[in-house]
């Protein structure tokens, strides 16, 4: 099973239905939820999901839905070592670069799925947009 690294602006692009990136975020929650793909998620995307939604609704509602992605994919840790190595990147938003070096101290992520591919430039790890990982996944499932 693949293991993906998810941004949180995928995530904010699925819980709050945003158009027009709602539809390809749904397909990979979707994935996760059939156990085809194995989702990941830093410990810092909780808080600044909740940051975000808070903007759409309720601290009830918002809490509920983090629950609920709590119980779809792996939460990664962000200890001192992963923001020790993002203070010293050449990462130009440290906010990504605290996620990148989550996804890779996890050592089994095979891809990072994200909007912003080019602030994941200096990534050794694959980075796909969620359109891009799609195809290549159904190509993948396919042959």
């Amino acid at each position: 099973m693949e293991n993906v690294f998810i941004d949180t602006d995928v995530i904010v692009d699925f819980l709050t239905n945003r158009k027009p990136f709602s539809l390809e975020s749904a397909k990979i929650f979707s994935l996760i939820d059939q156990k085809k793909i194995r989702g990941c998620v830093s410990a810092l995307s909780f808080s600044n999901l909740y940051y975000v939604l808070r903007k759409f609704g309720s601290r009830k509602k918002v809490i509920s839905s983090l629950q609920e992605l709590s119980e779809l994919v792996d939460i990664l840790k962000v200890d001192s070592n992963i923001i020790k190595s993002a203070l010293i990147s050449d990462f130009k938003d440290f906010e990504d670069s605290i996620q990148y070096f989550a996804a890779q101290e996890h050592k089994k992520i095979d891809s990072i799925i994200t909007r912003n591919i080019k602030d994941y430039k200096d990534s050794s790890l694959p980075v796909m947009t969620p359109e891009i990982f799609l195809v290549t996944f159904e190509n993948t499932a396919s042959s």
